[in-house]
């Protein structure tokens, strides 16, 4: 049993799943500056390795290889923040059964776990729950407009049933946990073929390979730096909002074209921008109300498009 006595430490004990991946590892940094007691669980089917040997380091930063429909280690924690699941298209579609699986039986029992534990949990949720919306921009009152039999049904459904655990259990057992749906979120330490539109094109355009955009690339995302993201999740963590989802996000709209030749432009590229068909179930329009997150936790992106673009572009040219 791994385990801290409750009262011989300021710091809390942290448990975070999916703690090897993109926002996991920064979630991890963030909080071992903060001199919390953090333990990264991640199966490493999409998380990296290389993310948590550069937290090692830290003396009070532990990693345990494990999957969460497997079942939890006997651990006492404060908190607990739930990232662990393939987010992006590319990987939760090569591997469905994995992803809902994740979602629900992971779900169930990380909630049984914080239950039993008296344990704070913080939901990483995603603006997929609202699907190809027919609400512009997306208030977290929208119930979302989603197929259930889609390729991208796993995660999207998955999700969907993960906030329906949270809230139940809140209902039933009174837990004390939150729902953040997060919104694009881009920057340092995401995968160069995690197939995601940012990491896409800044690849691309620095090695001068032919930019994809699919359709003719209006459909619109609204992209947060990962500062301002981990920043907004430790904030709902330790709020007093209750079970109620919370958009966390940048309420800038962007089109894939404009993106398209933003980085383009920004790499001195000479790449060819090409078209492709859209994807199935592709949304046209995304992009997050967050007055919730102001009102109640006083937050908003700070960080701007440009900003937190040059500074991707230099983590991949690093690479």
């Amino acid at each position: 049993m791994l385990s801290w006595r409750r009262n011989s430490l300021k710091s809390k004990r942290i448990l975070i799943t999916g703690g090897a991946g993109f926002i996991g590892s920064h979630l991890c940094k963030y909080l071992l500056d903060k001199n919390h007691h953090v333990i990264c669980l991640d199966n490493l089917i999409s998380g990296q390795r290389i993310l948590i040997d550069k937290l090692k380091g830290y003396e009070k930063f532990s990693f345990i290889e494990g999957d969460i429909t497997q079942g939890l280690p006997d651990l006492d924690v404060d908190e607990i923040y739930n990232l662990a699941c393939p987010a992006s298209p590319r990987d939760y579609q090569s591997n469905p059964i994995e992803t809902i699986k994740t979602n629900v039986i992971g779900m169930a029992t990380i909630l049984d776990f914080a239950h039993k534990k008296k344990a704070k949990v913080l939901q990483a949720s995603t603006s997929e729950v609202y699907g190809d919306p027919e609400v512009h921009p997306q208030k977290e009152e929208y119930w979302g407009r989603v197929n259930p039999v889609g390729i991208r049904s796993c995660y999207d459904e998955g999700k969907r049933s993960a906030e329906t655990l949270c809230t139940d259990y809140y209902r039933s057992f009174g837990l004390d946990v939150k729902i953040a749906r997060i919104f694009n979120t881009y920057g340092p330490h995401m995968r160069k073929d995690d197939g995601r539109v940012v990491s896409n094109f800044i690849n691309q355009a620095i090695s001068n390979e032919s930019m994809t955009l699919y359709g003719e690339g209006l459909q619109t995302r609204s992209f947060c730096y990962i500062d301002d993201l981990v920043r907004g999740l430790v904030l709902l963590m330790n709020s007093s909002v209750g079970v109620a989802p919370i958009n966390l996000g940048n309420p800038e709209e962007v089109s894939m074209k404009d993106l398209a030749h933003l980085i383009k432009s920004m790499t001195d590229s000479s790449s060819e921008i090409i078209h492709e068909p859209l994807p199935a179930d592709d949304p046209v329009r995304r992009c997050p109300d967050i007055t919730r997150a102001k009102e109640l936790l006083s937050w908003s992106p700070e960080i701007s498009l440009e900003e937190g673009i040059a500074n991707t572009i230099t983590y991949f040219k690093t690479l």
